[in-house]
C-alpha cells in the first residue's frame, strides 16, 4: 500500500487543555515528523459541536458529547490543529490510540491521559480525523482558508462580502 501526503484534523478538547495537557500532547504528535499548517485556540459553539459530531447525532450519548466538546464539563476551548504529511491519518490516529481511554494502548495519548467519569463520558483530550473525508470536512469546518498555511489544500474560490462585520485591532 503506497501512503500520500494528506492533511489531518487533530483538535486538544476542553478537558486536555483544563489539565496543561497541550505540551505533553504535541510532543507526541511531533514522533510523526508531520507539518502543522494550521493552529488556533477558539470557542466551542452548540452549531460547530453538534456539526463535528453529526455522524454520531443518532447515539443515545450525542447531547453527552457535544456537551463535552463545547467546554460544560472544562474550560470552554478547544485546540484545533491541521497536521499534513505521508499517512498523516494513520499516523496520527496510531500516537493518539483507541477512543475508549480504558482501551488505548499505554504511551498513547488516550491510554496516558484519557479517562471515563463515573457518569461515563469518555474523556479522551483529543480528536483525529477518522479517513481522507472526514478529515476534509473537519478542516473546512474549522478552519477558513486564509487560516492554512499550504496553498490549495483544497478548491477555493474568491467572493465579496458585504455587510460583514468583523473584529479588527484598534
Amino acid at each position: 500500500m503506497e501512503f500520500m501526503e494528506e492533511p489531518t484534523l487533530i483538535l486538544i478538547k476542553p478537558d486536555g487543555l483544563q489539565k496543561s495537557l497541550t505540551g505533553n500532547i504535541l510532543t507526541r504528535l511531533s514522533e510523526t515528523k508531520l507539518v502543522i499548517i494550521g493552529a488556533k485556540i477558539k470557542p466551542v459553539s452548540r452549531e460547530l459541536a453538534e456539526e463535528h459530531y453529526r455522524h454520531m447525532k443518532d447515539k443515545p450519548f450525542f447531547e453527552e458529547i457535544v456537551r463535552y466538546l463545547m467546554g460544560e464539563y472544562h474550560t470552554k476551548r478547544a485546540m484545533a490543529m491541521v497536521y499534513y504529511g505521508v499517512d498523516a491519518i494513520g499516523k496520527v490516529r496510531q500516537v493518539c490510540g483507541a477512543t475508549n481511554p480504558e482501551e488505548a494502548e499505554p504511551g498513547t495519548i488516550r491510554g496516558s491521559f484519557g479517562r471515563i467519569t463515573t457518569k461515563g463520558v469518555y474523556e479522551n483530550v483529543i480528536h483525529a480525523s477518522g479517513n481522507r473525508e472526514d478529515a476534509e470536512r473537519e478542516i473546512k469546518l474549522w478552519f477558513e482558508p486564509d487560516e492554512i498555511v499550504f496553498d490549495n489544500l483544497y478548491p477555493t474560490q474568491e467572493t465579496t462580502l458585504s455587510r460583514q462585520k468583523k473584529k479588527v485591532w484598534a
